[in-house]
């Protein structure tokens, strides 16, 4: 859970880096997308990877969900589930509906199958992101995903340093603290664009 947990992670960091150029205009993000599809073997590559690592933690995921769920069936409450946060008791539930999200965001972006009207946008990645966020009930959905994921994050990634053996008591808040500011880097990067869309700042 933890090494799959660190490859996504990764991902998303350098996914909204990528999306982050729309600021710089259409040729920067442009530029960067077709710099992707023209090393055709580092884009598979890494896609491999993320879909292994992908089904890999979703099926341990489930496994991890059902024995909590028997551990506690029955039995009293422990130190742990009393200090429990809301991130580490929604992980299952955010973690659907990320999921759900995700399969979205390819049929849209990627596929371009969904909400894009048929309309045809060629290599224009800028425009297309323009097109597809200036429809509110996806750009909403995309907001209230990317909350979930820091949500998701802010729990996932402290239990990395759990898994590692890196975080005790004295250490704990601040590791805590820094999956949790790792977190809210990576959802308010991704907001920031459909934001920026609805609010007239990119055009």
């Amino acid at each position: 859970m933890a090494l799959t947990g660190l490859v996504l992670a990764g991902f998303v960091l350098g996914h909204m880096t990528g999306n982050l150029l729309m600021f710089k205009g259409p040729e920067a993000i442009n530029a960067y997308a077709a710099w992707l599809h023209a090393n055709k073997g580092l884009l598979w590559g890494a896609r491999t990877v993320l879909i292994i690592s992908t089904f890999a933690h979703i099926w341990v995921g489930i496994q991890l969900a059902l024995e909590n769920r028997a551990a506690r069936d029955g039995g009293p409450a422990d130190d742990a589930t009393r200090r429990a946060t809301i991130a580490s008791r929604t992980m299952p539930y955010s973690g659907v509906v990320i999921l759900g999200f995700a399969i979205f965001h390819l049929l849209h972006f990627t596929f371009r199958t969904v909400a894009l009207g048929g309309v045809e946008f060629g290599d224009d990645v800028y425009k297309m992101l323009i097109a597809g966020f200036s429809c509110k009930p996806v750009a909403y959905f995309y907001i209230v995903s990317m909350l979930l994921l820091c949500l998701h994050l802010s729990h996932g990634v402290s239990s990395v340093f759990q898994t590692l053996g890196l975080r005790n008591e004295r250490w704990r808040s601040r590791l805590d603290g820094l999956a949790l500011a790792y977190a809210w880097i990576i959802a308010l990067g991704f907001i920031s664009i459909p934001l920026a869309v609805l609010t007239g700042c990119l055009k």
